[in-house]
């Protein structure tokens, strides 16, 4: 009888869930360690004629990444219920900061854009913040109106002022990117969070139209725009980016020319180890190492949804749209970063989350896993400090 029941129990044991989710936390790792080692390879030749060090931007980089991991550690030591009852303070300090960068003096303009602030001896980028800050908001938002969600002022044209003034605020900077990744990631987490089809349907027509009408109005999205449609018309001043990210894409053909070995990196592909760090991939890894990043963000997409049908599953209403936001977000910069690359999308300024080389976008793409992975252990009835 004793070793039957000592079988059964190794065999439970066998069948135990990891204490931690693996798939999530072994994406994340993999996406930023090939980032880090992307970095470097398209910053090499950038950081030796302005900085005369070639790993100046490497070991920035490898600071933001102790810095997420920081943020992570920090993160799994709260508790989901704070992040609900923080979301207004949250999205009124995001609001302060959007503000705070468009006052001279205050905010630091670099390309014709006032996007961030000095804190000490680093540069923040709230718009960074505020993604995450609208995330952990409208995820409250959905729980606390949840009976009114069905009813259109009440339920859908509140939260869109929110989204509004968060969009005027960001269009002054400007950064139209961020304004498409918080306003399509809201749309989304309201459809799952069961407003009306129709409802949905209006919303997304008003943002298509909102949308084309501020690329009308000004010129330098117009000329985005018609640039994407055909780079080759001006290769050499609008459509010059878009032109260069898919030289890089075409040369790397199948299985890349080979790590540190991209031309377009030398001075010809601006912005490499940002918003066009994919091109440097696709150059030097070729299309496997393209569809291996593409694989990877679709495993944090689905652990991200799996948590939240977790939570939901256990009650934890606010832990499931708080995951599917955030799962959301990361995706769909990822998504919209990969489509300006590839020349399916205008150009937007966005990074390759938790790869791209930037402090405030490494530390917020860490507070999501960090989050994530706080909401998978809760729902589990793990918490810190109790078995």
């Amino acid at each position: 009888m004793s070793s039957v029941i000592t079988a059964g129990a190794v065999r439970s044991a066998g069948h135990a869930r990891a204490p931690w989710d693996y798939w999530l936390i072994g994406a994340a790792a993999v996406l930023a360690a090939l980032g880090m080692v992307m970095v470097y390879s398209a910053s090499v030749d950038y950081a030796m004629r302005t900085q005369g060090h070639s790993a100046y931007f490497l070991w920035r980089h490898v600071l933001y990444l102790a810095a997420g991991l920081i943020v992570v550690g920090v993160v799994l030591r709260t508790r989901v219920r704070w992040w609900e009852a923080a979301g207004p303070l949250l999205l009124v300090v995001g609001l302060g900061l959007l503000v705070l960068v468009l006052v001279p003096g205050i905010g630091r303009h670099i390309n014709g854009s006032s996007r961030w602030l000095h804190v000490g001896v680093v540069t923040v980028q709230p718009s960074e913040f505020m993604k995450l800050f609208m995330v952990v908001y409208v995820a409250g938002y959905l729980v606390r109106k949840q009976e009114e969600l069905r009813r259109f002022t009440k339920g859908i044209l509140m939260i869109g002022v929110v989204v509004a003034v968060v969009g005027v605020l960001l269009l002054q900077e400007p950064d139209l990117g961020s304004v498409v990744v918080i306003c399509l990631t809201v749309l989304a987490m309201l459809f799952l969070g069961g407003i009306r089809f129709w409802h949905f349907m209006f919303v997304l027509g008003a943002g298509l139209g909102g949308m084309a009408a501020l690329t009308w109005i000004a010129p330098y999205r117009m000329n985005r725009v018609t640039s994407f449609l055909d780079p080759w018309a001006d290769p050499f001043n609008t459509g010059f980016q878009l032109v260069q990210a898919l030289i890089a894409f075409g040369r790397g053909e199948w299985f890349g020319a080979g790590l540190g070995a991209s031309v377009q990196k030398l001075s010809y592909l601006p912005a490499a180890h940002t918003d066009f760090l994919i091109a440097v991939i696709a150059e030097e890894l070729g299309l496997f190492g393209v569809l291996s990043v593409i694989a990877l963000y679709a495993i944090i997409a689905w652990r991200a949804f799996a948590i939240a049908r977790q939570a939901e599953s256990t009650g934890q209403l606010y832990g499931a749209r708080l995951a599917q936001g955030l799962g959301l977000l990361l995706v769909l910069q990822a998504m919209i970063n990969l489509g300006v690359n590839m020349g399916m999308l205008p150009t937007k300024g966005l990074t390759l989350p938790l790869m791209s080389y930037g402090g405030s976008s490494i530390i917020v793409s860490a507070a999501v896993v960090g989050l994530l992975l706080l909401i998978e252990r809760e729902s589990r009835g793990h918490v810190w400090g109790r078995r």
